[in-house]
């Protein structure tokens, strides 16, 4: 192959990876600047759980123990959407719960 032949195919990789590097990039950001802020969710009007609602630890995880015995009480909602309970220790995500209905 000749040197003029190997500058231009080599030319043509860079320029197309500096493409895809930049097509990258802008699917990314989405032309959405606050996209990738994190806001306050504790206070979204969305939220699975809220302080002082009642929740029911599923059977699996409790069993044996009746659905009163495995109703507990919010007592704080987490950034990370977890929950902390009045009784039991530790943190709780929303899958460990029964529906609320």
């Amino acid at each position: 192959m000749k040197k003029s032949t190997k500058r231009l195919l080599g030319g043509l990789a860079i320029g197309a990876a500096a493409v895809g590097a930049i097509g990258a990039v802008l699917m990314n950001r989405d032309g959405k600047p606050g996209k990738r802020r994190r806001g306050n969710r504790a206070a979204a009007p969305n939220q699975w759980a809220r302080p002082g609602m009642k929740v029911t630890f599923r059977a699996e995880l409790m069993p044996g123990r009746d659905g009163s015995e495995r109703t507990y009480q919010v007592m704080n909602l987490l950034p990370s959407g977890r929950v902390l309970l009045d009784g039991v220790v530790g943190e709780h995500a929303q899958k460990e719960f029964e529906p609320v209905r």
